[in-house]
């Protein structure tokens, strides 16, 4: 009796350590067959990620090396000595849109182009309330002229890269995104921007008259001012705007007729 309870503890026992045996090894299968399948979609997760930073990446060279060319360097002599601008490239007659105040005062003006040659460049007319001017080189062979987008239609948080030449710095491209709209900004006594795109993008000076760029490749507007720190007197950092590509056209246009 006692043999046969002990034979019957020693069974139960026996089947507790296999029923023991038989769980962990269940438990130990789960574990390998479904770490690979959250290894899988990790790296799969992370192979999506890098497609799509890679896509992104791609985007915006292809953004950059299509408008570039479209964006000279502008070298003004004045009576004061030189200053540095940027201009676009806008018709096949070889026009060039920048800041009024670029070449404000300007007794020469020479335009870089994007292969280093140097052209001697005319004065068209000015708009000084709209801080915008047109100039004008002889039209050149593979000459790459600026598309503009609708600036209407640019919204708060879309990518946009400036392109311009900041310190003398020829090409630069900057990127950031569109941080508000329809601001109305200051720039003198004299001048106020009205609807103007704000941007985190870092201007310099240099950059003045350039391209900024919706992810289409289209202008959206004329980078023309940082923002000033009244505390310090400094650029603030993370803030500028830019001319919307709607008052930039009609400008020219306006231009463009009273010269004609």
């Amino acid at each position: 009796m006692r043999q046969k309870r002990t034979g019957g503890v020693a069974l139960a026992f026996l089947m507790l350590v296999l029923l023991l045996v038989f769980g962990v090894g269940l438990f130990a299968g789960w574990q390998f067959v479904h770490t690979p399948a959250q290894s899988t979609t990790s790296t799969t997760g992370s192979a999506a990620s890098s497609s799509s930073t890679t896509s992104g990446t791609t985007q915006a060279e292809s953004v950059i090396s299509s408008v570039e060319p479209a964006v000279i360097e502008l070298k003004v002599t004045t009576s004061q000595g030189e200053q540095l601008g940027s201009g676009i490239i806008f018709d096949a007659q070889g026009d060039i849109v920048t800041n009024n105040h670029v070449i404000d005062g300007s007794q020469q003006i020479e335009a870089v182009l994007s292969n280093g040659s140097t052209e001697q460049a005319q004065l068209i007319g000015t708009d000084a309330s709209h801080d915008l001017a047109v100039v004008r080189i002889a039209p050149f062979a593979h000459m790459i002229i600026a598309q503009f987008g609708d600036s209407t239609k640019v919204k708060v948080g879309q990518d946009v890269i400036a392109i311009g030449n900041p310190l003398g710095l020829t090409e630069t491209a900057s990127q950031g995104i569109v941080s508000a709209l329809n601001r109305s900004v200051s720039e003198s006594a004299a001048v106020t921007i009205s609807q103007a795109i704000q941007t985190d993008v870092a201007l310099n000076p240099g950059n003045s008259g350039g391209a900024l760029v919706d992810m289409q490749g289209k202008v959206i507007g004329i980078p023309t001012l940082a923002a000033i720190n009244t505390e310090s007197n400094t650029t603030a950092n993370g803030i500028s705007y830019a001319i919307p590509a709607s008052i930039v056209q009609s400008v020219i246009r306006q231009i463009l007729q009273q010269t004609a």
